[in-house]
């Protein structure tokens, strides 16, 4: 904690300023205490945050939403100001250090009995933060509390307000919103997230608390290569003891649908007492008397002055739930049990009291790395990964696509590989395959390669358009022409590749928007206005759902229109990207569908100016005219 300058105010609302604790993208974090004495995190948000309207509206709507939790398994919210000049938010202390520093930096991997009820806890506190309309997002050994009573969650929620003031799911320096080694599928994709994606996360974290690593990897290989191991690997989850891998695995599913929900693992786990290892409870003790230390120091040095921020109307009014709060116990992640030696509740009456482990609450750690973990063991001075160093040319790395039936102009097949850099045996590479009707993509794994040629042995399906329709790509050998150009064989079938876009955020901007169908009355006649076609295209990577399409029709009966009309709603993969976007075949969206719908076929758009106005066309992937769209 460093002491206050002389920019800093010395109140906030009805807290007294003790110390800074940090600073991050949203704001400062400052120590405090309340005037009933406890003590509490305030977060102050930076002045050109706080002069955007959205990214105002946004934050009050979190904090009231945190409010909603309640502060089982999370920091309770004691006051806040969202109206303020600069909008801010305090909270209770959480007492312990982060799991990332106890696993990576002090102690190493926990034994079974530790993660189960660590996963008991988190899945706890994840039920109450689903339940006020929350998801996490960013679940990870950092954002993860050890206390002598259980874990607790922290920084959640607020981080969507940031969300509100960045382009494609990037923060203002281009980075992932997210932490890379602990994300969710879906959320690499870019798609709708749901409280199954924070289950995902849990099983990442336990994996590291069991094992000291990431189950992806980290940053040593690049976000990018991490991201995909995400979305199409399997996890590695060497070294995880056996009685552990089926709930990990669970969790670990691709499929959001496929995972439990946090009630169920809170139902089926048995949880320990005490949870921590006693080499663990002790550095919990050593970690409040240093606390305590740095409190005192701070309250000697701070002598009470007129407040000179915050205080508005607004946080007048939250006064009084703050001191009630004071008053209150302390929330926990799990309920006080029997047998507590007073050893033990001597080190929790001292951390539920000391200023410690908030630098913790708001940003990650200063001493981790560009993944924001450390992912090491006690003991542990190699590197992050045990991945061993690639083998492929600078030359072959990133993506690669070519028409394998058709033309450039009118392709019938595609493929796309995305190189990444890896060791001979690692599967290293994404493939992407469309046909006219079906959509494949899958990990292939590296054989060898020299400066100019690249081979791809066995691989595994990932993602099957319609699903359990695809088989395993064959061997793929890459030989390089230019640096921009390779050819690609596999068995008898021989293509030009060149160079494509790569990256979470590859859409041409010129696709982006809202189309509607150009209208047809020589076609339709004077129904014309009943057959409607809306089509929206989002911003995302290869892999992800970025089109969805409405088409409204009116029923039929023995082929004369009725007053009736029925719609289908139908969303397509990304499969390729360049002067084209190609399209896996269109699946059902439930929330629009009818009897009478059908599933369609593979497609590719183009955009392109007619009359003065940009034309978005959606051709099949078959010798036929295309449907015709303008911007809307």
């Amino acid at each position: 904690m460093d002491p206050l300058n002389a920019e800093d105010p010395v109140t906030i609302g009805p807290f007294r300023l003790l110390g800074r604790l940090g600073v991050g993208g949203m704001g400062r974090v400052y120590l405090a205490r309340s005037a009933g004495g406890r003590a509490v995190a305030v977060k102050v948000v930076h002045p050109e945050l706080a002069a955007q309207d959205e990214f105002r509206r946004r934050f009050a709507r979190e904090v009231s939403a945190l409010e909603r939790v309640g502060g089982t398994g999370t920091a309770p919210v004691l006051g806040s100001d969202t109206e303020a000049e600069l909008p801010w938010v305090a909270v209770g202390y959480v007492p312990g250090p982060s799991l990332r520093a106890v696993v990576g930096d002090e102690y190493g991997p926990l034994p079974p009995d530790s993660v189960r009820t660590l996963a008991a806890g988190l899945a706890r506190a994840l039920t109450h933060i689903h339940a006020a309309g929350l998801v996490h997002r960013d679940l990870k050994p950092s954002n993860v509390l050890l206390t002598v009573d259980g874990p607790q969650i922290i920084d959640f929620g607020i981080a969507r307000a940031l969300d509100t003031v960045t382009d494609g799911g990037l923060t203002t320096t281009g980075a992932v919103v997210g932490s890379p080694g602990f994300m969710s599928p879906e959320q690499v994709r870019g798609e709708r997230l749901s409280p199954a994606a924070d289950i995902f996360c849990l099983g990442s974290v336990l994996a590291y608390a069991a094992t000291g690593r990431s189950p992806f990897g980290g940053s040593d290989s690049g976000v990018h290569a991490t991201m995909f191991r995400i979305a199409h690997d399997e996890p590695d989850l060497t070294g995880l003891a056996p009685e552990l891998a089926g709930l990990i695995r669970a969790c670990l599913t691709k499929d959001p649908a496929g995972r439990p929900t946090a009630g169920e693992i809170v139902e089926t786990l048995p949880v320990s007492d005490p949870w921590l290892p006693a080499d663990v409870l002790a550095r919990l003790g050593r970690h409040a008397a240093q606390l305590l230390e740095a409190e005192s120091t701070a309250l000697a040095a701070n002598d009470p002055v007129t407040p000179r921020v915050g205080e508005s109307r607004a946080a007048e009014s939250r006064v009084g739930e703050s001191r009630a709060a004071d008053t209150a116990p302390s929330a926990l992640a799990a309920p006080r049990r029997r047998g507590r030696t007073a050893l033990l509740a001597a080190v929790t009456a001292v951390v539920v009291g000391a200023a410690g482990g908030l630098a913790y609450t708001f940003w990650p750690d200063t001493g981790i790395g560009a993944d924001e973990q450390k992912n090491k063991a006690r003991g542990d001075g190699g590197s992050v990964s045990a991945r061993p160093a690639g083998i492929v040319p600078a030359g072959f790395l990133g993506a690669w696509e070519g028409v394998l039936q058709g033309s450039a102009e009118a392709p019938r097949e595609t493929a796309r590989i995305e190189i990444t850099q890896g060791a001979a045996g690692s599967k290293s590479a994404v493939y992407v395959q469309v046909t006219e009707n079906r959509l494949c993509m899958g990990r292939s794994r590296l054989v060898s390669a020299d400066e100019d040629k690249v081979v791809y042995g066995d691989s595994a399906v990932t993602t099957s358009v319609p699903a359990d329709r695809c088989t395993p790509a064959a061997r793929q050998t890459l030989t390089l022409r230019s640096p921009d150009v390779l050819e690609w064989t596999s068995g008898t079938v021989k293509a030009t590749f060149r160079k494509a876009p790569s990256g979470p955020a590859v859409v041409p901007a010129r696709f982006l928007g809202h189309w509607s169908r150009v209208p047809a009355p020589e076609m339709y006649g004077a129904d014309d206005s009943r057959y409607t076609s809306e089509v929206t295209i989002t911003q995302g990577p290869v892999g992800a759902p970025v089109i969805s399409v409405i088409d409204g029709y009116p029923r039929t009966v023995d082929g004369v229109n009725t007053s009736e009309d029925w719609s289908c709603g139908t969303t397509a993969v990304l499969a390729g990207v360049g002067d084209k976007l190609i399209l896996g075949p269109s699946t059902k969206d439930a929330t629009a569908w009818d009897r009478e719908c059908q599933e369609g076929m593979s497609r590719y758009a183009v955009v392109d100016t007619f009359k003065g106005k940009d034309r978005l066309l959606l051709y099949p992937m078959l010798d036929s005219e295309p449907n015709e769209y303008h911007r809307s």
